[in-house]
């Protein structure tokens, strides 16, 4: 498949490049959306292992219940992220400036993106990142919704329909050339409400540049 031309990975309003902080838009998704997010956790991410947050904010998706053995978050404000009580840990990095992630090879056993894949820039380098720092065989979960803001999403996302969001994230797994057994899921509610979207993959794994 032919590249998308780099003008559609910058950001609508034509702002800076830093991912916004603080507000993310799945905050405005409504409450069985937030549940099936939780539901989605509950079957994918090991209980007990280290799990990498990425573009965190102020809460957490995972379920209460399950312990986890560390839970690191990854953010653009430190005021948001130190409110967030799921982190054990976390660090302020602006993924669209600096995609190289400060960890070890394999030293997570799962990751997720919520609500959030559409403020990146770079979303393969980042992706391809993720790959590296977890362990192969664990899981990166990308999940968003129609009802997170337009702006400042990439451009090209606001362009696709649902299928085409779902294609365009599947692609950064793709072209990231380092994840297998890439799933597209529609986990949207039943009875109406917000619909939700999400595209899984497995790490190969990976070394450092």
């Amino acid at each position: 498949m032919a590249a998308f031309p780099m003008p559609l990975f910058t950001a609508v309003d034509h702002r800076a490049d830093a991912i916004p902080g603080g507000d993310l838009p799945i905050e405005r998704i409504d409450d069985a959306a937030l549940a099936a997010i939780t539901d989605l956790y509950r079957e994918v991410m090991p209980a007990g292992g280290a799990i990498l947050d990425l573009m965190s904010s102020w809460i957490g998706h995972l379920p209460p219940e399950i312990p986890y053995g560390r839970v690191v978050g990854v953010g653009v404000d430190a005021d948001v992220l130190a409110e967030n009580p799921f982190l054990d840990e976390w660090l302020v990095q602006d993924l669209n400036r600096n995609p190289r992630l400060p960890f070890a090879n394999g030293e997570f056993d799962g990751a997720a993106i919520c609500g959030a894949i559409q403020h990146l820039t770079r979303p393969g380098e980042v992706i391809r990142e993720v790959a590296r720092v977890l362990r192969p065989g664990a899981p990166l979960v990308v999940t968003f919704s129609q009802r997170c803001l337009a702006t400042p999403a990439i451009a090209c996302w606001c362009l696709l329909d649902d299928a085409g969001q779902l294609c365009l994230v599947a692609r950064h797994f793709v072209e990231a050339g380092n994840w297998t057994d890439i799933r597209c899921l529609d986990r949207t509610p039943p009875g109406g409400g917000s619909p939700l979207y999400a595209v899984i993959g497995t790490s190969l794994g990976g070394e450092s540049d």
